[in-house]
């Protein structure tokens, strides 16, 4: 058991200290704490409060000055009526005197028709305002030819009232549904970059041993079962450090954009409607499902000795990974069609998707144990058959990039047991 330790603390410290594991953490860090100061980072560096001034070319004074009443909520823009020619208004726009002009003339029925002019008009935010104002004239003309009440108009455009209610009792309301999908989909995304970069991480973990010779000499003294699961764990450990590093910062970064100091870790990310059981089911079923990838990734990295057949050896288990989140992602609308609880009882898209209808629907308690019972017994199996394949595949040396190794790494373990 000291030995089986030795090598899980050789292989999370081995990870952590290396520059790969040091340069995507850093970079992961920055990124999550631009992402979560986004609004404050445009704000500083965007120009977004920047005072724009307008021109406006008319020849209707009514216009123009509805527009500027539309627009008088909006500090960003300050209009101004042009005189001159339009052609003169754009050249003031190229010179800096104006941000751009906007051109109003009568169009179709007598309505006003707009052409907005800048040096630049790749940014749609900048005109989408003055667009929305000139719409907002448009209505009010057209409602006041037609003798009809700008009141009438806003209640025919509001949106009709619609809820949703859930006759059973156990059903999940809106909010808690909403709130769910929000942490479904975060967790769609954990598991899986997580079986994309610590289950490749393991089976080149495997592979660098060997192509070093350095498993030569570890399986003299600690047995290959002990090592496949010391790395299993071991790289586990990295990617719960590395998780702790993204989550603390990431609590940090809302907390200084909220400037709250008293909210709750689950109040700070938006979850304050989620039941307490879908957490749980959350962290049950993305370790099983690490345990389940990662076994599997440790017995195909073992038939392999080059880096670079590692890479290849690995890829049906990423598709099978891209599979599942694919479906998950579909299911995240139609949680409760059959292809998705079919879906859901398959050991491999189980993770994902059993966890999707847990937290979206009020599934029966006996379909959580049949799938959860699934899911362990194929662990299992996965880890006893992986651990022969492993036994027999860290002897194997050569170029190997296929799967008929297989049964050449399990002749090897009966022969090497």
């Amino acid at each position: 058991m000291n030995k089986f330790f030795i090598m899980l603390a050789h292989t999370y410290m081995n990870r952590v200290k290396s520059k790969s594991f040091l340069i995507t953490t850093i970079l992961t860090v920055v990124l999550v704490f631009a992402l979560t100061n986004l609004q404050t980072i445009i704000e500083k560096f965007g120009g977004g409060d920047e005072e724009k001034q307008v021109a406006v070319v008319t020849d209707n004074e009514e216009w123009f000055q509805s527009l500027e009443q539309v627009l008088a909520t909006n500090e960003n823009y300050t209009l101004e009526s042009f005189d001159g020619s339009l052609e003169k208004a754009k050249e003031e726009v190229e010179a800096g005197t104006f941000h751009s002009v906007v051109e109003i003339k009568e169009g179709q029925e007598g309505l006003p028709e707009g052409t907005y002019y800048a040096n630049q008009i790749a940014n749609t935010g900048d005109s989408e305002p003055i667009r929305q104002a000139l719409q907002q004239v448009k209505v009010g003309i057209v409602t006041e030819n037609a003798e009809v009440s700008p009141s009438t108009i806003q209640k025919i455009s509001s949106p009709v009232a619609f809820d949703l209610v859930a006759l059973e009792e156990s059903a999940k309301s809106a909010e808690e549904l909403s709130q769910t999908r929000g942490l479904v989909y975060v967790m769609l995304f954990f598991m899986y970059f997580s079986v994309m970069m610590y289950g490749n991480m393991i089976s080149t973990e495997v592979a660098t041993e060997k192509s070093s010779r350095v498993m030569e000499i570890l399986i003299s003294s600690v047995s290959p079962v002990s090592q496949m699961f010391a790395k299993i764990i071991g790289i586990a450990l990295v990617g719960l450090t590395q998780f702790t590093i993204l989550l603390l910062v990431g609590y940090f970064g809302i907390q200084q954009a909220m400037n709250s100091d008293n909210a709750s870790l689950l109040d700070s990310f938006g979850f304050t409607e989620v039941q307490g059981s879908t957490i749980v089911y959350a962290v049950v079923f993305f370790v099983l499902g690490y345990l389940l990838y990662a076994t599997l990734a440790a017995m195909l990295g073992s038939l392999v000795s080059r880096l670079e057949d590692a890479q290849q050896i690995v890829a049906p288990m990423m598709m099978l990974v891209v599979a599942a989140f694919m479906i998950a992602v579909f299911g995240l609308s139609v949680p409760d069609a059959t292809f998705i609880t079919i879906s859901s009882y398959i050991p491999f898209f189980t993770p994902l998707i059993m966890f999707l209808r847990v937290g979206m629907l009020d599934i029966p308690v006996w379909e959580i144990i049949l799938s959860l019972s699934i899911l362990v017994a194929s662990i299992v199996l996965l880890g006893i058959v992986g651990a022969r394949v492993y036994r027999g595949g860290v002897l194997m040396y050569g170029k190997s990039s296929s799967l008929k190794d297989f049964k050449k790494a399990l002749q090897l373990s009966k022969k090497e047991g």
